[in-house]
């Protein structure tokens, strides 16, 4: 599918196609110019084929002569016009003025620089409750509305009255919007956030804003709230994770009605969110939160067959087993699930289960082996549910259960996870089904030895890439990378995440920016790009396209915004070149009468650039 690039100055006036083969895929460098000079117009387009490539480099150069003003570097001079910019992308490189991590946290120390006397406190968690309405119509009866509250602590006149104003909220919004009700109430001390995740049952999160503690002359503390640093997007998502993770493992509401009436609710209520909440860290919640999303491990072909193969034999050896997912380095390489139950499994793995059962991976590190079974070969695995010991014969084989597919056919299972160096593999079997010891050490003498022959491949593959791509340089840009249709999700914003809180390396103040971005993209419907430059001097760029949404942050301090625009247009080539080298069509608008080919409209000038992916 081709892949357009549209630089225009004023109306596309003509134009030829040539269509150009690398004959060395290792390499891309363009260069195009455009000269534009009154009355006439002229247009000249250039491309250059460099040498190999080094370390993964990709170098982008585009000139644009216009009107009679020069830019070059930020400077503007008088006489011919020339607005340059210039990308690349690993290999050697100049180095910039405050360049990568180090600059962006000189950034941070500059921002926070005088602000010694002030205490800054971070969102927090005040309450969080669920309620149905129609539990308590009548007076006197309002206590039994209430399924769940935290803190349990609070008297219950109060929980009574937090319950009606929300509820009191919610039906005074439906007089304007009936199907679509209050979803957040903004005060100067807190934000209360609102979601109805079933009919008639209504989970609210009352968030603190930030404070800043500051002292007056005569000493005494001023506190300030930062009424506008919460964006409401971001804190119902986390609302809307709270409702999907309960339901991963208990289902939804009504099922529990069902089963055993308000009272079997509220004990399964109060069993999964008197823990769940402690995991909740507030003030780490960005823009990913609101994707969701899943991070896919990138593979050859061939390792993804061997690995397509291994999941085939794993399901015909062990008939029981209805769904498989296969994580290594904890992204995923393959899921036999659906997009939304994979999405919030992913979540639980990632930030939850991967993190209590760290191991050491396998290059440089020691990792105890196993051979549990007589004559079966040597190897790594282990589960990380079930069984801790498969010698022992009083091991219990307990798996956690798990709720997918809960608007169809509402399947219950077992989730079994085994794990060998840094390969995981998730088996789900149907709940009817008790899995016994004998199965257990049947599943981890075929599974064992194949995952951690295919874990040790993918390590070396992984390794190799790593290399190659030298990625232990720090790049003059950060991204996020987000796709709709397959819950795709890349950043090099976002450090590795602990079991607490998911670390950032730039400062907050951008990812705010980032997250105004997202809201104003989720205004329109159309594609959409903005551009916006912090007060730190950093541009940070948001780019929505068919389905898929980049947001970037430069640190390009000089650019301006002619420049920031063409290294966007580049490194959307790099991303797109490395998975697959294309052929390039050159669509350049040419002069009046050359080749015999006039201008459409006088004194016009652009350049097509098109990219095609086969």
């Amino acid at each position: 599918m081709p892949v357009l690039f549209f630089f225009k100055y004023s109306a596309l006036a003509s134009a030829r196609t040539q269509t150009w083969e690398p004959p060395n895929k290792k390499s891309f460098t363009f260069t195009a110019t455009l000269k534009q000079e009154a009355p006439a117009a002229e247009t000249n387009a250039k491309r250059t084929l460099t040498g190999p490539r080094q370390k993964g480099m990709l170098g982008g150069r585009f000139s644009f002569r216009v009107g009679g003003n020069h830019f070059r570097g930020g400077r503007e001079r008088g006489g011919s016009a020339v607005s340059s910019g210039r990308l690349s992308l690993g290999g050697p490189r100049e180095a910039p003025e405050a360049g990568g991590r180090a600059g962006m946290a000189a950034a941070a120390a500059g921002a926070g620089a005088g602000t010694a006397q002030e205490k800054q406190f971070p969102p927090a968690l005040l309450s969080f409750f669920i309620y149905n309405p129609r539990f308590g119509p009548r007076e006197g009866e309002e206590e039994n509305k209430i399924l769940f509250y935290h803190p349990n602590e609070v008297e219950k006149n109060e929980k009574i009255r937090n319950v009606g104003l929300c509820e009191a909220i919610v039906q005074f919004t439906r007089t304007f919007s009936p199907s679509k009700p209050a979803k957040s109430l903004h005060t100067q001390k807190n934000r209360q956030f609102f979601n109805e995740p079933e009919e008639n049952f209504w989970m609210v999160m009352v968030v603190r804003n930030p404070i800043i503690e500051k002292q007056s002359k005569d000493g005494k503390p001023i506190v300030e709230y930062q009424e506008e640093e919460l964006l409401d997007k971001v804190y119902s998502s986390v609302l809307q994770q709270c409702y999907s993770m309960y339901k991963l493992f208990n289902g939804t509401f009504l099922r529990a009605m069902e089963d055993g009436g308000v009272k079997l609710l509220k004990e399964r209520l109060e069993k999964f969110f008197h823990r769940y909440l402690q995991t909740l860290h507030l003030q780490s919640c960005d823009l990913l939160d609101i994707f969701g999303g899943i991070s896919f491990f990138p593979l050859d072909k061939m390792t993804y067959l061997k690995i397509q193969s291994f999941i085939n034999r794993m399901e015909e050896s062990l008939s029981i087993v209805k769904y498989t997912a296969f994580l290594y380095n904890d992204q995923l390489i393959w899921s036999g699930l659906e997009q939304d139950d994979m999405r919030i499994l992913y979540k639980y793995l990632t930030t939850s289960l991967f993190p209590r059962h760290i191991e050491p991976e396998l290059a440089g590190r020691d990792s105890p082996v196993r051979a549990e079974m007589p004559g079966n070969l040597q190897h790594y695995g282990r589960f990380l549910t079930g069984p801790l010991n498969l010698n022992d014969p009083e091991a219990k084989c307990r798996f956690p259960k798990i709720f997918v597919n809960t608007d169809d056919t509402y399947e219950a299972l077992h989730l079994i996870v085994y794990k060998a160096m840094s390969a995981a593999v998730c088996f789900m079997i149907d709940a009817s089904v008790q899995p016994t010891l004998d199965f257990c050490r049947r599943l981890d003498s075929i599974v064992g030895p194949q995952l951690t022959v295919l874990a040790s491949d993918i390590c070396e593959q992984f390794n190799v890439n790593k290399r190659m791509s030298g990625s232990e340089k720090e790049p003059q840009f950060k991204f996020i990378y987000f796709n709709h249709m397959n819950l795709a999700e890349k950043s090099t914003i976002h450090m590795r995440k602990t079991p607490s809180v998911s670390l950032t390396s730039v400062h907050p103040d951008l990812m705010k920016i980032l997250g105004d971005i997202n809201s104003d993209f989720t205004r329109v419907d159309e594609d959409e790009e903005v551009i916006v430059k912090a007060m730190s001097d950093y541009w940070v760029v948001g780019k929505k396209s068919d389905q898929r949404e980049l947001y970037v942050i430069l640190n390009q301090k000089n650019a301006n915004l002619i420049e920031v625009n063409v290294l966007m247009v580049g490194l959307v080539l790099h991303a797109l070149w490395f998975q697959q080298p294309p052929r390039l069509i050159l669509i350049a608008a040419c002069a009046g009468g050359e080749d015999g080919v006039p201008f459409a409209t006088s004194g016009s000038s652009a350049l097509l650039l098109e990219l095609e992916w086969e």
